[in-house]
């Protein structure tokens, strides 16, 4: 097969989020996170890893910012630690911490790298969950309006690219409902509760953002998407999958893009549904410029009476190739592409993460040869170019991750990167994954039969 090409202006990136990346969580007056009392909480996160450093991108942002620039980036999607600038979650204002997020960001321009920073990747400061519940709490909603305010004050005279949230799914259900994330609580009610208010400061950071920047600013938001296939073609498995569908997919991109929450989600829910308050429905759908969409793999779903609420749970798949975490399914990515264009028609369209944890090492000439990934974002980029030939508008493409990271749950044990971080002593070592992907930036396409094998780094 030829050649494959993306448009002149297609967005390179790669991504990343602060408490993964960033460390010195107690340093220049940073207050705590959720995420800092989770990590410190026994038995949360694998064998006791913890987020206090990280990468240490809080130091060495700089020699960061030259490795996007060698690998040829020409975007980086990273996120605002909320606690680094208001310590409290609100009211005094941490200069410090403010402080960093713009020689970030003027190191990112000095390089040619458009900054597309998050303004919420899980990491609400633990003072508002203390005061009044975290996001269970609707103040928590105005709070981050205030947030938003403040950081498109202080960086909106140079960054014009925003989202506000990253998959507000995960924070509610693997938050609030598996407990499995911070904040480790198990409660049904709070779990929609906290979804609602997401999406509610979603809507109200939006209007800020447009309101208060200094140049007209490209606002979204970031949701994650898995496509849903039932185990079998019996009906029992068909309308499992289509009730999973609904909590994981529909219950938050059909409130952003139509501006309603969809019928039988409200109908399964019953009496876990918010309550819906008049202009809370159009403050969530306030107009957008993108929406960024993170894939990783497919669900397959079987009907499961014993799960509660949606009785259907997840199968694996017996014969497939599996990542450390999930089935490897190129093709649902560009499934959810075309479902997203067709069932929402946003403006635009950014792939805002995909990627894949496998084992990695640095072998002994100091080369990381992780081919698997490199197959992987192949398979994946295909998938992209497939929905381009569409005429769907997927405006650019964001890696996961940039950098190997803390990975929440799984502490240090999964790897992500294009580039390699020992955590002992923090040396960086591009993988044989980031030079391919170098290549690729550079041609502005691939070869869909290059497998990088032939790459010495």
């Amino acid at each position: 097969m030829a050649m494959i090409r993306f448009p002149d202006d297609f967005v390179w990136g790669a991504a990343s989020s602060a408490y993964q990346i960033e460390g010195a969580c107690e340093e220049d007056g940073r207050g705590p996170s959720i995420w800092d009392t989770f990590c410190h909480t026994p038995g949360r996160v694998y064998q006791g890893h913890v987020g206090d450093k990280a990468a240490d991108h809080y130091h060495r942002y700089a020699g960061d910012v030259g490795i996007m620039a060698e690998l040829g980036l020409n975007a980086y999607r990273f996120s605002i630690a909320w606690s680094r600038v208001l310590p409290a979650g609100k009211g005094k204002i941490n200069t410090k911490g403010l402080d960093f997020y713009d020689r970030l960001v003027d190191a990112l321009m000095e390089q040619g790298i458009t900054p597309f920073p998050t303004l919420h990747h899980w990491d609400l400061p633990q003072a508002l969950q203390d005061e009044g519940g975290g996001w269970a709490n609707r103040e928590t909603a105005y709070h981050f309006a205030e947030f938003a305010r403040l950081m498109v004050e202080r960086l909106g005279d140079r960054v014009t690219r925003w989202i506000t949230h990253n998959e507000p799914f995960v924070l509610s259900v693997l938050g609030h409902f598996m407990g499995e994330h911070a904040p480790g609580i198990t409660d049904p009610l709070v779990t929609f509760q906290v979804g609602y208010h997401l999406l509610l400061s979603h809507g109200l950071a939006v209007d800020v953002l447009r309101t208060c920047s200094r140049q007209p600013p490209k606002v979204g938001i970031t949701l994650d998407y898995s496509p849903m296939h039932p185990a079998t073609e019996t009906d029992e498995d068909t309308q499992a999958a289509r009730r999973l569908d609904g909590i994981r997919n529909r219950m938050f991109f059909e409130p952003i893009l139509l501006g309603e929450y969809p019928e039988d989600v409200r109908e399964m829910l019953g009496p876990l549904m918010p309550e819906i308050k008049d202009g809370d429905l159009r403050q969530m759908s306030a107009s957008i410029d993108f929406i960024g969409v993170n894939y990783y793999t497919r669900t397959v779903v079987r009907h499961d009476p014993g799960f509660p609420i949606i009785a259907a749970s997840p199968v694996e798949q017996e014969g497939n190739e599996y990542s450390m975490m999930w089935e490897i399914y190129p093709e649902g990515l560009y499934e959810t592409i075309t479902r997203v264009w067709h069932d929402y028609r946003p403006p635009l369209i950014y792939i805002t993460e995909n990627g894949i944890p496998v084992p990695d090492d640095v072998d002994h000439d100091g080369q990381v040869r992780d081919y698997r990934r490199i197959r992987y974002l192949r398979d994946h980029l295909f998938q992209v170019h497939r929905a381009l030939e569409m005429g769907i508008p997927v405006k650019g493409y964001f890696h996961w991750s940039l950098t190997d990271n803390f990975e929440w749950a799984f502490g240090y044990r999964m790897r992500f990167g294009l580039v390699f971080v020992d955590f002992d002593t923090q040396e960086r070592t591009i993988k044989e994954s980031g030079r391919w992907f170098a290549r690729v930036i550079e041609n502005n396409g691939l070869d869909p039969a290059s497998s990088g094998m032939h790459l010495t780094g």
